[in-house]
This record gives structure tokens, sequence and C-alpha cells, in this order.
């Protein structure tokens, strides 16, 4: 004895769509929860079917005071279906428009880039150029260090550098001066340990 196999989800959506195209009546959930088991659609996975129905736009639905009605008319998924066939048809035309155009631009763009001496010539002259472009770039960061914007740098970052060196001098005669004031009987041990670390 075989055990009966469930329906699938598209099986399910598609015995939920027959119950609403051969009424043709509005439905509430609770309605719908009694007539799925009718089709083969277990009552507890009748909501999820129906949700996916109405993701779709295949159900309508619409809360009317409390409740919340369902339905679905055959003429309703025909409107859908033309609906998506013309956009796919215009979505086809637009796509064969940018086709045409962008041929067109192509073959605008091969126009003059025919292979030919003179083509092969000015394409080797270009490389040479380039080749020349990229010594010269060479050359110029080699002579970097000589150049009169490092050299300025590099005396502005000496005079920061000489300024913070006398800012922290000066914070270390300062801090050795609070601590001789505050702690008098430490001040030979601190200027023994200030001569060490000079």
């Amino acid at each position: 004895m075989s055990k009966k196999r469930g329906l699938s989800l598209e099986e399910k959506r598609e015995q939920m769509l027959q119950i609403f195209y051969k009424s043709q009546d509005f439905y509430l959930l609770k309605e719908l929860e009694k007539l799925g088991p009718k089709r083969g659609v277990i009552s507890q996975s009748v909501k999820d079917v129906v949700q996916s129905l109405v993701d779709d736009d295949l159900v309508l639905k619409d809360k009317i005071g409390t409740s919340v009605y369902f339905w679905s008319l055959p003429s309703c998924a025909g409107n859908q279906l033309r609906n998506t066939y013309n956009k796919l048809e215009s979505d086809l035309s637009n796509s064969k428009k940018r086709y045409v155009e962008l041929v067109e631009h192509r073959d605008n763009l091969k126009r003059g880039r025919e292979d030919s001496e003179e083509r092969e010539s000015a394409l080797e002259e270009l490389k040479a150029v380039e080749v020349h472009h990229k010594k010269l770039k060479e050359e110029l960061a080699a002579y970097a260090d000589s150049d009169p914007a490092a050299v300025e740098a590099m005396k502005d970052a000496i005079d920061v550098a000489h300024s913070a060196a006398n800012r922290w001098t000066d914070n270390i005669f300062t801090l050795q001066q609070w601590c001789s004031t505050t702690f008098p009987q430490a001040k030979e041990q601190l200027e023994h340990m200030y001569r060490e670390e000079n």
C-alpha cells in the first residue's frame, strides 16, 4: 500500500486559483481554509499559497472594515498576461533599437581606422612617443630630490621638528621645576635622575 503524495506548491497554487475562477466570488481567508482541503490543499498551507498568489498578482486582496477579502477573475489573469506581454514587447523593441544604434556607432568608429601603411606608421610613432614620455617621467623621478618644491617641503618639516623639540624641552624643564617645588624632599633625586638621562 503506497502513501499518497502531497501536492507541490505549483499544484496547490493552481488548485486555489481554480476555486476563484470557478465561483468568481469573494472569499475570506477562513472560507479559503475550509475550501482548500476539498481541492487537496491542506488548511495549514492555504494562507501561504494564497499569499504567494497575491504576491504574483494572480489574486487580488483588499481590506474592507476589519475583514480581508481575496478574489480573482479569469479576466484579471488575462489582463495581467496581456500587460506583461506588452511590457516585454516594448522592452524587446527598445533593445532592438539600442542594438541598431550600437552597431551604427561601432561602424562609424571603424571608419578611418582601416589597416593601412599610414595608420601603421602613425601607431608606431605613437608607441615611440609613449616610450620617450615614459623615459622622461623616470628621469624626472630621479631628480625629485632636487625639486625646489620638495626642498621647500623638507625645510618646512625641519622647522616643525625644531619647534617641536624646543617645545618638549620646555615641557621637561617645566615638569622638573614643578616636581622640585611640589616634592622638595626629592629635589636631589630628581636632579640626579635628570643628569643621568642627559
